[in-house]
């Protein structure tokens, strides 16, 4: 990396004019080999993270003319005159320095371990000074501990707003601010890469102008996303970002996919057969991906639909497309459970459309594995429907065309370049999510897919009533659950997160099965995610046919299963689960004619967070609503899961405040690349600066002559 103090290999293609901002960050004054560890911590290792860091807080100081002016305590800026030095009477107490204003108002300066060498170069006897610091009264004499400046009369006096950087162990306010003045000294002259009618309408100052006022404001709005400085430098982020995933959106249309058009006579057999028609949305969402099958490129789309939107028939519609095409589908869950409740629900569908689908999962073994294989690679299985089983390398397709991937937050990128590798060619590609996730984060995180949104539910769906309800009227939800048993019903009881930890979910789980079990018998099942297969299939089948009809699981029925049947829904400890977990759960109920319960049952007392989930989900159904209030709350890695989020580190940019700027950002990105594919116009030009400058180099290969 480094052959001399500060000398960075470049890599090839990086602009000259940006090589001081890429230099190391111990070529500015100050930092030392200490400074650059403490500054590694906080991930600045260069001018340009320097730059990027801006100013996390602000402290108003205001200037009075005499000390009895102030109000306590008040960080004030006034001048005094130094009478005299008092040392510490003990080990280690401190020394004063008595000074008083113009008008007689006396001030102590107070130093802890000081230097008295020190103390009296800064404050000679008989001098003035300007000193800033936090007022205080001490039994009501007026005192500044550590005063932040001390400066002689006529020097520039400390700013009314003066920026407050974040820092690390080993690292001071003054470090960091002369670090980030010399950083801004190296910023090149830059061309704009913003749309000009963007700037415009926004107000926003040119890129230089947006960072000295980032680093220098004159009060806390100019801390404020909103302020027309950060906004803008915010939308800079965002911009590179969508330029990134619209390039690597443009590379996978490159690959040229296998056009599949259908003749539409399997669908049409399926929907003759249905309860009722598709719903607007789902209707658009299967032209949506036809377009996209029927075409050169090959297809990448998002589905995203909330509880019971209704994904499934979309799925299956989509699926038939590549059947009528003379192909095969594939539809992968993340669970066993999952997996094989999808091949349940599809298996009548597959009927009426007289085709066959066979379900694969990590059970299959021996004589009948072996079978499913090769009906698949002949060609007898038209759709089939696994776990991450379908990878393995004895699974092969005759022709695959479209691969169905559900709940992709659980497959890793590799996991979805594996199943790329199926078939003669890249399969079409269909990522389903029943996690709404806000416009803001689908950008970010599945930008370069295109979105189909399943926003209306089927007919037939029933709104839920839900309840929160202490833990200490146990007794009284065991009688209204016994009540409505006796009338037919059917109920999933939650057993509560205890902490992450399989064991101790587990053993929540089996301790509320043996206090149901001795009230209710033999009408109580378990189910949990470390019991063998068959017995987990066996406790499923006995709720779904009613033979059971209460059943106690851990959080292995979150997604998926489906039990037109049950009514009821009972969690435990709601306030230990996540938001979007909840509402997860509360949609196992709700999916067939009877009028639904959820019950919330919390531990009193309710802590504030725990009580904004659950009157959020109380007061709404809607997934996209509850997604956002989850945004808030937690923030963007959380809400996807930050082990697997895939999000990227903004500097500036806020994905919470800020979603208007992402979706700008993106169109604006894909409108450009259409226009100028190549980048090779003034303002491509300039937008290839910014993707260096925003260390986007990888993307820089994708633009063609980059």
């Amino acid at each position: 990396m480094a052959s001399d103090r500060g000398t960075v290999t470049q890599p090839k293609g990086r602009p000259p004019a940006l090589f001081p901002l890429f230099a190391g960050i111990d070529t500015l004054p100050g930092i030392g080999p200490k400074g650059q560890a403490a500054l590694a911590q906080m991930g600045i290792e260069r001018p340009r993270d320097m730059v990027l860091t801006l100013p996390s807080g602000g402290i108003t100081r205001r200037s009075i003319a005499r000390v009895g002016d102030a109000r306590a305590p008040e960080i004030v800026t006034l001048a005094v005159t130094v009478e005299r030095h008092t040392q510490p009477s003990a080990r280690g107490r401190p020394m004063r320095v008595q000074c008083s204003d113009d008008h007689g108002g006396d001030l102590t300066l107070v130093f802890f371990h000081p230097r008295k060498d020190w103390i009296e170069r800064q404050l000679p006897l008989g001098q003035r000074r300007i000193v800033s610091g936090k007022l205080e009264l001490f039994d009501g004499m007026a005192q500044i501990v550590h005063p932040d400046h001390i400066l002689p009369e006529g020097e520039e006096l400390p700013p009314a707003f003066e920026p407050v950087y974040p820092l690390s162990a080993g690292l001071t306010q003054k470090a960091m601010t002369k670090a980030a003045e010399a950083a801004l000294t190296r910023l090149p002259e830059t061309p704009e890469w913003i749309d000009p009618q963007v700037m415009a309408a926004r107000g926003w100052p040119d890129f230089a102008t947006a960072l000295h006022q980032a680093h220098h404001p004159d009060s806390a709005q100019g801390l404020s996303p909103a302020s027309p400085a950060r906004a803008r430098l915010a939308y800079d982020e965002f911009l590179a970002h969508q330029m990134t995933l619209a390039l690597v959106r443009r590379e996978k249309r490159r690959s040229k996919g296998r056009p599949s058009t259908g003749d539409g006579r399997l669908r049409q057999a399926v929907l003759d057969n249905l309860p009722w028609p598709p719903t607007n949305a789902q209707a658009r969402a299967v032209r949506e991906i036809a377009a996209d099958m029927a075409g050169d490129h090959r297809m990448s789309r998002l589905l995203q639909g909330d509880v019971g939107a209704g994904k499934t028939l979309v799925a299956m519609l989509s699926a038939l497309i590549a059947v009528e095409a003379g192909g095969q589908a594939v539809l992968m869950a993340p669970t066993e459970i999952l997996a094989r409740q999808h091949a349940r629900a599809l298996e009548p569908l597959a009927r009426s459309a007289d085709i066959r689908l066979a379900a694969l999962t990590g059970r299959d073994k021996g004589e009948a594995r072996a079978q499913i294989l090769e009906d698949l690679r002949e060609g007898r299985i038209q759709i089939l429907v696994g776990t991450h089983a379908v990878f393995q390398k004895d699974v092969e397709f005759r022709d695959l065309r479209l691969a169905i991937i559900d709940e992709q937050h659980r497959f890793g990128v590799a996991q979805r370049l594996q199943l790329s590798a199926k078939g003669n060619a890249p399969p079409d590609i269909l990522v389903m999510t029943a996690t709404p996730i806000p416009r803001s984060l689908a950008l970010t995180q599945y930008g370069d897919l295109d979105l189909s949104v399943l926003d209306e539910k089927p007919p037939g769906r029933q709104p839920i009533t839900t309840v929160m309800i202490s833990d200490e009227r146990l007794d009284q939800v065991a009688d209204r659950l016994q009540h409505a048993i006796a009338e037919g019903a059917r109920a999933y009881w939650v057993c509560p997160l205890v902490e992450e930890s399989e064991v101790s979910d587990l053993t929540a789980a089996e301790a509320r099965f043996q206090a149901l079990r001795a009230r209710f018998g033999d009408a109580v099942r378990l189910i949990h995610g470390q019991m063998p297969a068959d017995q987990r299939d066996a406790a499923m089948a006995d709720f779904s046919s009613g033979v059971a009809q209460i059943l106690v699981a851990t959080t292995v029925i979150e997604v998926g299963v489906d039990v037109p049947e049950a009514t009821i829904m009972v969690i435990e400890r709601a306030e230990s689960f996540g938001l979007a977990q909840l509402h997860q759960l509360r949609g196992r109920v709700g999916r067939g004619k009877g009028a639904s319960t959820c019950l919330l049952m919390y531990h009193p007392p309710l802590g504030e967070t725990g009580a904004k989930r659950l009157t959020t989900l109380r007061d709404t159904e809607d997934g996209f609503r509850i997604a956002e209030v989850d945004l808030e709350m937690r923030g963007a890695g959380d809400v996807i899961g930050t082990a697997q989020s895939g999000l990227p580190r903004f500097h500036i940019g806020d994905l919470e405040h800020q979603a208007g700027l992402m979706a700008t950002a993106r169109k604006d990105a894909r409108a450009l690349l259409e226009r100028d594919p190549e980048l090779s116009s003034d303002r491509g030009k300039a937008l290839r600066l910014l993707m260096w400058l925003m260390s986007q180099d990888e993307s820089i290969r994708l633009i063609g002559i980059g």
